[in-house]
């Protein structure tokens, strides 16, 4: 009985000395084989024995069947020369943790493939502990090496959770993942990744990607001067975007001070032919534009001007001639009358450089941002999360440089 269970185990390091059934859950007695003690926060290890616990330690492991399953062991504690008396640590288990290893790499993949309640339901765990485990896979499993050799990174936030709660992410352009985040979207917050990097490697930095934000180009202008920052033209056309939805919202203002409110109505439900691209509309937004651009004014002049804007990023153009038509661009804009687009205008020409060494290097947030957007679906598919810690872990996990291993593949493997 003892060997079917250490074999169906499968644990490291362990004989199984005795199996109960208690309550419903298989419970395997177990003993470790070394007879070194391993300090659970550091390398160290010794032969000599500080006491033994009283109390038998426990983990959670895989389910044979419909049983939970209990590793119990009791275990004894050593004194590490840098942290002092500890229990010593196990090769099944991670340190702190009070599941194997095995039962952790599960929980880690099914996190970033399903839902809360899926994963809750089948563990038979709860969705903390669900976020615990992440942190500890991560911690585990991301490599500080992965900070070498960046060459061209990106940055930009993502909403975590309501109320103005976000994430800073840095991806690698090359390795195609994100490799470092934290919470927050401040200049300190970047301030910390490039502590982390350190000035030797900031300064092999050759182009960062980034939105227009004061923040991060403040950060990136002070930690890696020689880099060249490149300002993604996506967030450019976004902001020429809004700028017509400023206008478009003013003349609808206007309307509704009108006696006849049917005006207002109908001006309201042009907003989407207005922002949306020419192509994409639809037959009834298609007729919507053209009656805009019979009534003429500054509404039609601003759609002119926002289409006009993103003709130039489309794609046909060198750096030369991209600069031409942008300094052309904001010279229109800045005589068009209309406030917003002046003051957007002001703002393009501040980031014209940064604009143009993106098309130049051919380097932007694309990937950036379609990184964010899976980031957005595991996080609403992971509602429920209540740290950040655990968030980023869960981050990390699906769209970092850790590979996640299932049980029998780690056996496979080895």
């Amino acid at each position: 009985m003892t060997t079917l269970c250490k074999r169906l185990l499968d644990l490291d390091g362990i004989s199984v000395t005795a199996v109960n059934v208690v309550a419903g859950a298989l419970v395997a007695q177990v003993r470790l084989r070394r007879r070194r003690l391993a300090c659970p926060q550091c390398p160290f290890t010794t032969r000599a024995r500080y006491d033994t616990r009283t109390v038998a330690s426990r983990w959670r492991g895989l389910d044979l069947g419909r049983r939970k399953v209990s590793v119990r062991a009791t275990l004894r504690r050593l004194r590490c020369p840098t942290h002092g008396v500890l229990t010593e640590a196990v090769p099944f288990a991670r340190a702190g943790s009070r599941f194997t290893r095995d039962f952790e790499d599960l929980v880690a993949y099914l996190a970033t493939k399903t839902d809360k309640t899926t994963i809750t339901r089948l563990q038979r765990v709860d969705w903390d502990t669900v976020g615990r485990i992440c942190e500890r896979v991560v911690a585990e499993g991301l490599d500080p090496a992965r900070l070498d050799g960046l060459v061209a990174i990106g940055v930009d936030e993502v909403s975590w959770k309501r109320h103005h709660n976000y994430l800073t992410l840095v991806t690698d352009h090359e390795g195609k993942h994100i490799v470092w985040g934290a919470q927050g979207k401040d200049a300190a917050t970047l301030d910390a990744f490039f502590t982390e990097l350190g000035p030797d490697r900031a300064g092999r930095l050759e182009a960062i990607s980034m939105d227009m934000g004061a923040a991060f180009n403040k950060s990136a202008r002070d930690n890696a001067p020689e880099a060249v920052r490149c300002i993604d033209p996506f967030h450019a056309v976004q902001l020429v975007t809004d700028a017509l939805d400023v206008e478009r919202r003013k003349a609808w203002n206007e309307l509704r001070q009108l006696p006849d409110q049917n005006a207002a109505k109908t001006f309201k439900g042009a907003r989407w032919a207005l922002l949306k691209r020419p192509e994409n509309l639809t037959d009834e937004q298609s007729v919507t534009l053209r009656r805009l651009r019979r009534r003429g004014g500054a509404v039609w002049r601003a759609y002119g001007l926002k289409e006009a804007f993103r003709a130039i990023f489309a794609g046909d153009l060198d750096t030369a001639q991209t600069a031409a038509m942008l300094d052309r661009w904001c010279v229109k804009a800045s005589r068009s009358r209309l406030p917003a687009f002046v003051k957007t205008a002001k703002t393009i020409r501040k980031h014209r450089e940064g604009i143009l060494a993106a098309i130049r290097l051919g380097i932007n947030n694309a990937r950036a941002e379609g990184l964010n957007n899976h980031v957005r679906l595991i996080t609403r598919r992971a509602y429920g999360f209540h740290s950040p810690a655990a968030a980023l872990a869960l981050v990390m996990l699906s769209c970092g440089p850790i590979t996640l291993r299932l049980p029998h593949e780690t056996v496979a493997a080895h």
